[in-house]
């Protein structure tokens, strides 16, 4: 009979994507999982199976809890209140491992050597472009925002904002505070 583990799998697919986020694919090896998650070589194969297993996991793990918050955000305060109060979620987390967002990293990292997990990051960023273009239209239909606009093109804008915004947040002497708030004011004028 088998045992059951004596680990919660989910606890241990945060602490991988914290690492991941933070030293990215090839910056994390095996036996840096195994230190981080405390767990030995054979448990760590029986519950992931791979390094690229449990990044995916990982991956997967930070793009859910991403859109969840964007959501979160939306049903609290409204599409455009949520779209300007996100810039500012994304780079005041103090806990967060890395400013720079790790679906970016990752396919920056990985897209040169034509690894698989570059396509899957850049579908979560896709997922993620989707998710602010339904928000620029639920904004656009509340009259917020002038309908001459292509939703799709302002989420497209709007997330290589963010983007740049995460990357800046991650350099010494730059305010990224005001960075977030100009993308904040910027929507306003929309």
């Amino acid at each position: 009979m088998s045992r059951k583990p004596n680990y919660d799998r989910n606890e241990l697919i945060d602490r991988a994507r914290d690492l991941f986020w933070r030293r990215g694919w090839a910056g994390t090896s095996l036996k840096d999982l195994e230190d981080a998650l405390q767990i030995k070589p054979g448990s760590f194969y029986a519950a992931f199976g791979s390094k690229d297993a449990l990044f995916e996991l990982a991956m997967d793990k930070y793009a859910l809890d991403g859109a969840e918050r964007l959501k979160e955000l939306a049903l609290k305060y409204g599409p455009i209140q949520a779209l300007q109060r996100f810039p500012e979620m994304v780079i005041g987390n103090n806990d967060a491992p890395a400013k720079a967002c790790m679906l970016s990293k990752t396919l920056l990292e990985l897209h040169a050597h034509n690894h698989p997990l570059a396509g899957k990051a850049n579908l979560h960023l896709l997922r993620m472009e989707g998710q602010f273009a339904e928000l620029f239209q639920q904004a656009q239909s509340a009259g917020d925002i002038d309908s001459g606009h292509d939703p799709k093109v302002l989420a497209r804008r709007y997330q290589s904002d963010l983007l740049g915004l995460r990357v800046s947040a991650e350099r010494d002497g730059v305010d990224a505070t005001a960075i977030a708030q100009e993308i904040a004011d910027s929507l306003v004028r929309l």
